[in-house]
């Protein structure tokens, strides 16, 4: 086929056929053709051999891509054919490839929501960062420099939010290779931009007090008032109190029953409730009225949303007046004293029902039913000593 040599000048000046198309192939460069239409379209082609057959490759359109940039392409799609590459069907390939909005999706309605309590921080985390900015770009084109460059960002702003924004996506691409909807992790090899503290916040006596009693003039609802003393009087995980069911609980035996789809660990979990804790249970459902849930939301037959507790005691840190801590700090602080009051370990562990090692783990698990409700009677003792004197 005969070649030319191409300069804009005489790209420029190339006159459209009357009918069809023609095309014209570059002498410097191998396979790179341009091809003009009867209605003066110019545009960027490369013909190239993959395992012996003749394969096209469309660049772009001239004047948008330029002479130079052309070759260049050319050239560098040319070394991939050269690697064992097929440049055009892997174009096809990427057309039917995931955005990173239609991966986000798919990862929140196939997995977070199944996975998940916390799944609707994983969408907080989505809409505020990451769709803005990668919404309708490509999945697998998304990189390494990409993501450091936005943690970077982030970092500035809340340093935290930086670690929690690179778990999320590390999850979202490790969950994509599993499902075959990339090939690999942009995530890889990067670190966790902050540093964080080791979480060992527990409050004093003295703490403890002014916590109660700054509750009291708190800008927050009643409900949630209730939500952080009972997280202290029982000792449990902030997610489970926030979605208990009145039916879990047999007020005539005071016990509090978290079944198994429930508890963080998978396993059922029987919890004391002291005098204290059935004290502020009666509270909670002179609110709650007739409700299914100890703490509904406003809006449906749901509870209220796990982010709103930890909302709340922040809006209102300045109002305690001491060091900064969190709703989980509560249940360290609840484990802490009683370890402290000579509670064993043991024990405390078997009240926050943390994972177990070992084949008699999963049958003893109601062996210590009279120590935990010993152990719970005596921290709300405790705490009443404290709040009240």
């Amino acid at each position: 086929m005969p070649t030319y040599a191409f300069t804009n000048r005489w790209i420029d000046s190339i006159t459209a056929p009357e009918k069809g198309q023609v095309d014209y192939f570059d002498e410097r460069t191998t396979g790179l053709g341009l091809r003009i239409s009867s209605a003066g379209r110019k545009s960027w082609f490369l013909m190239y051999r993959h395992a012996g057959r003749l394969r096209r490759y469309t660049l772009g359109t001239y004047p948008a891509l330029g002479l130079a940039d052309a070759r260049e392409k050319a050239k560098e799609l040319l070394h991939e054919v050269a690697m064992g590459s097929d440049p055009a069907t892997q174009k096809q390939v990427n057309r039917g490839a995931p955005t990173f909005g239609e991966l986000a999706e798919q990862y929140i309605e196939l997995y977070a929501k199944a996975n998940k309590r916390s799944w609707k921080e994983d969408q907080r985390i989505l809409d505020y960062d990451l769709l803005p900015k990668w919404k309708n770009v490509k999945a697998h084109e998304i990189k390494r420099r990409d993501i450091i460059c936005l943690l970077d960002i982030i970092v500035q702003r809340a340093p935290i939010q930086a670690n929690r924004t690179l778990a999320l996506l590390r999850k979202m691409f490790n969950w994509a290779i599993s499902r075959d909807l990339v090939e690999t992790s942009p995530c890889t090899a990067i670190k966790t931009p902050a540093k964080e503290n080791r979480k060992d916040r527990m409050l004093t006596e003295d703490e403890i007090r002014i916590f109660w009693d700054g509750l009291t003039t708190a800008s927050m609802s009643e409900l949630t008032r209730l939500c952080l003393k009972f997280q202290l009087v029982t000792a449990q995980r902030k997610g489970e109190i926030i979605i208990a069911e009145w039916s879990e609980f047999d007020f005539k035996n005071g016990w509090w029953t978290i079944p198994n789809e429930k508890a963080k660990n998978q396993l059922s979990h029987r919890v004391p409730l002291s005098a204290l804790a059935l004290q502020i249970l009666e509270q909670i459902k002179a609110i709650s009225g007739e409700s299914r849930w100890l703490f509904p939301s406003s809006k449906g037959d749901k509870s209220i949303l796990d982010t709103s507790i930890d909302h709340a005691l922040h809006k209102n840190a300045a109002k305690f007046d001491i060091p900064p801590f969190t709703p989980h700090d509560l249940r360290r602080t609840a484990a802490s004293h009683m370890t402290s009051m000579g509670v064993p370990r043991l024990t405390v562990s078997k009240i926050l029902n943390h994972v177990e090692s070992g084949i008699t783990a999963v049958y003893d698990r109601h062996s210590y039913d009279q120590e935990k409700r010993q152990a719970l009677d005596l921290w709300g003792q405790k705490l009443l000593q404290i709040v009240v004197g």
